[in-house]
């Protein structure tokens, strides 16, 4: 920011009592129906012109691509107190799930809370908790804006910034991200290699099947792949062995992956060496069945680069003219020092995956991943934390309970789970541990 630059600064009579809520995709708009709904006032912030977050294609922060859709099943991802429409498929388009949003936010009248074209430069505590927040943001002009606000709760989103790998050696041919992949076009006459076999990874190198002259597909580790339907319906609508204990539900999905999937080691795919459930499976239907037609051949991790021509670890090569990289987002918030979020390794560490352990001034919402959590779930993780701060605000027993709680320390709702160590499961929780306690918690604020 240059030095001079004019600041327009907005009185504080208009923002001190009211949070700033950044985001406004799906964490974004239940946060603010929450907040609305128990009366606590704040001004919505988000980047581009219109709600959607992720799922809108066109937004600056966008990581989408034209042939994406859910890899959880609607009725599984789905706010309660707004289902999507019957005609909506299954396993929606991202432009379904896009108007979706945007009918959300009509219907609980969401709009006219955010600030549209507005990109947060800074979120600074004015001192310790309580006093206040100084929040600077561009609007779509590049005018520059301050305002203090009692508060910040930070829901852009999780899957925006790209982890892009550094391999050894030089690659002559184009060298992307999976972020930066919109259209299966843009494989038309080239061999593909795609780096990584999560839920991204194995979507899109069933895109360059289709539209590249050939692909392949780089793993460094086995996964455990899961069909989008079992029995004729989604798999993750089943759920037959939810509520058992973990060691005899692995034992049981694991029987009925064997009958639906059976043993991609044979297609080339690695054996896992971690336990289902310990890491995000792969949910497609697509990939096994390519990888058996040989349309697609499964090389092991890269070793270096040279020209076009990859090497990789087993000592073979290949060449090609593109590697996408489809190796996942890190946790990204530019505007705040990581030092506030309470950091630990690859995740802030906050109470049930939004509270900070000493401030009451900060949350950082939708940082939860787990297997069939969907929105509904990220939906009442924001309710409690609105009725929270609507607790705290009138001195509520249950709100100054759960105040003392986690500052006097606190683990991930893991469930007793042993997550695989990456990245990706940093801020993994175990669903039912943790929707448990989101409504224990919910019922201890509410009166």
């Amino acid at each position: 920011m240059p030095l001079n630059e004019m600041i327009e600064l907005i009185p504080a009579s208009q923002t001190r009592d009211k949070y700033a809520l950044i985001g406004a995709g799906p964490m974004g708009l239940a946060c603010a129906k929450t907040l609305t709904e128990q009366n606590i006032p704040f001004q919505g912030f988000e980047i581009h012109s219109d709600v959607g977050g992720l799922w809108d294609i066109d937004g600056p922060r966008s990581t989408m691509y034209e042939t994406a859709h859910l890899i959880s099943s609607k009725t599984m991802t789905e706010f309660t107190d707004f289902p999507m429409d019957a005609a909506v498929a299954e396993y929606p388009s991202h432009h379904e799930i896009n108007r979706y949003l945007k009918d959300f936010a009509d219907h609980f009248d969401l709009r006219q809370k955010f600030l549209f074209n507005t990109h947060i430069i800074e979120t600074v505590p004015l001192g310790g908790d309580g006093e206040g927040w100084r929040i600077r943001w561009r609007d779509g002009s590049g005018r520059l804006f301050e305002g203090t606000y009692a508060g910040v709760l930070i829901a852009n989103g999780t899957l925006s910034e790209p982890n892009m790998p550094e391999f050894p050696g030089t690659f002559s041919g184009e060298l992307i991200h999976s972020s930066a992949y919109r259209k299966p076009t843009q494989f038309t006459g080239k061999r593909v290699l795609v780096v990584g076999a999560g839920n991204s990874g194995c979507d899109i190198a069933v895109d360059a099947i289709h539209h590249g002259v050939s692909c392949d597909i780089s793993v460094r580790r086995g996964y455990h792949f899961v069909p989008k339907y079992i029995f004729g319906k989604p798999a993750d609508t089943l759920g037959k062995t939810n509520g058992l204990p973990m060691w005899l539900k692995r034992k049981i999905d694991t029987m009925i992956l064997k009958w639906f999937v059976g043993d991609p080691q044979k297609y080339g795919f690695p054996e896992p060496e971690y336990l289902l459930y310990q890491s995000h499976p792969v949910v497609n239907s697509l990939i096994l069945f390519h990888a058996g037609h040989g349309d697609i051949k499964v090389r092991p991790d890269i070793s270096r680069l040279e020209g076009k021509l990859v090497h990789f670890k087993d000592g073979s090569s290949g060449e090609y003219d593109m590697i996408l990289a489809a190796t996942g987002y890190r946790l990204h918030y530019p505007f705040i020092d990581n030092a506030l979020l309470n950091w630990r390794g690859d995740a802030p560490h906050l109470y049930l995956n939004c509270m900070h352990p000493d401030r009451d001034d900060l949350f950082v919402m939708g940082m939860v991943e787990a297997s069939g959590l969907g929105w509904q779930g990220r939906h009442e993780q924001a309710e409690m934390v609105a009725r929270y701060l609507g607790g705290l605000k009138r001195g509520m027993a249950g709100a100054l309970a759960l105040k003392a709680e986690k500052a006097a320390g606190f683990e991930r709702q893991t469930g007793g789970m042993d997550y695989l160590d990456v990245p990706r499961m940093a801020y993994y929780v175990d669903k039912a541990t943790y929707r448990k306690s989101i409504a224990a918690k919910t019922r201890q604020l509410t009166g």
